[in-house]
């Protein structure tokens, strides 16, 4: 087996040219296809890359016989069709977040994955950064008693941006698939999936969520509170309290950040970051070891949590009547 791991790309936007530009950092991985509706954009993608080819379709590039995995880096709403397109032309792949509109879709990408026996991991990278894989650790530990308050927050002031992603109901557009996905996620590793939700919302003119908000209750009492905003620059921070102290994420707490551990009698352990880049490569590296290993999924996030991370979205778009064309 080639020790190279060839990617193909759907999608020429900013979150494909962040994950092609982290692979740098790593000597085994290359992206050698990129597909594009339009040729000019496949073109000046691929040029970034040596050796790359840019397909005018997204069809040839599922088609290239070289690739080992596919990344899609499309809009929310083309998930599933990607996806499925990817997987029946008998390709691995790793879809962005939220892997796709709602819980259906979901399940059926899934559902084809494992008919086919093929790796399909979502794109949530946040799950595979080190200091995640730390935050694991310390609540395997113990050293923060029972969790019982959990608050994660996303939100940027994108007003200016006129990316019609962002914006546009037929493109899944709003808050709350595009960054509260972060919150709603982190919240399911740490405390599972919840018992009930309490959701708000507020919308712009166009019928998308400009904010929501979210309390997420527990069987045992806790709580996980979370929102996401697009139109103000909240802390981004992250902090999970359990009954001997608690475990501070600092801003941007879905990128690697540094952290701490604050106890009840007032000693702190601090985790400082080291990291380098960017952190959209953690994930890759995951796929490439599932794909030769011949799983169909990983164990640092698996089907049924991406499911039940996509039910819980679902019941807050239920809850604050946020729709898009077409469910």
């Amino acid at each position: 087996m080639n020790s190279e791991f060839k990617w193909g790309i759907i999608g020429t936007g900013g979150i494909a040219k962040a994950f092609a530009n982290d692979l740098d950092y790593v000597k085994d991985h290359k992206v050698v296809a990129v597909g594009s509706r339009k040729s000019n954009s496949a073109q000046q993608f691929a040029s970034k890359y040596p050796g790359c080819t840019g397909y005018a379709s997204y069809s040839e590039l599922v088609a290239d016989p070289s690739l080992d995995g596919v990344y899609i880096a499309t809009p929310h709403n083309f998930h599933k069709e990607h996806t499925i397109m990817a997987l029946n032309a008998g390709k691995p792949v790793l879809c962005e977040k939220p892997f796709a509109v709602n819980e259906h879709e979901v399940r059926s990408m899934i559902d084809l994955a494992q008919n086919k026996g093929l790796t399909l991991m979502e794109a949530m990278w946040t799950r595979f950064l080190p200091h995640i894989a730390k935050v694991r650790e310390i609540l395997a530990s113990g050293i923060l008693g029972e969790i019982f308050t959990l608050q994660a927050d996303f939100g940027r002031r994108l007003t200016e941006n006129n990316n019609p992603r962002l914006w546009e109901p037929k493109l899944a557009g709003g808050a709350l698939l595009d960054l509260g996905i972060y919150p709603v996620s982190f919240s399911h590793l740490v405390l599972g999936a919840p018992s009930s939700i309490v959701a708000q919302a507020t919308f712009t003119d166009k019928g998308v969520d400009a904010q929501t908000s979210a309390v997420f209750t527990y069987e045992n009492g806790a709580q996980s509170i979370i929102s996401a905003s697009s139109h103000t620059q909240t802390p981004c921070t992250a902090h999970i309290s359990g009954f001997k102290g608690f475990l501070e994420i600092d801003q941007q707490f879905y990128c690697p950040t540094a952290m701490r551990i604050v106890l009840q009698d007032g000693s702190k352990m601090e985790y400082p970051n080291t990291y380098k880049g960017h952190g959209l490569r953690e994930q890759a590296i995951e796929f490439a070891h599932c794909v030769r290993a011949g799983k169909i999924e990983s164990p640092l996030l698996p089907h049924n949590e991406s499911i039940s991370v996509m039910e819980s979205m679902d019941e807050i778009r239920r809850q604050v009547g946020l729709r898009y064309p077409n469910e």
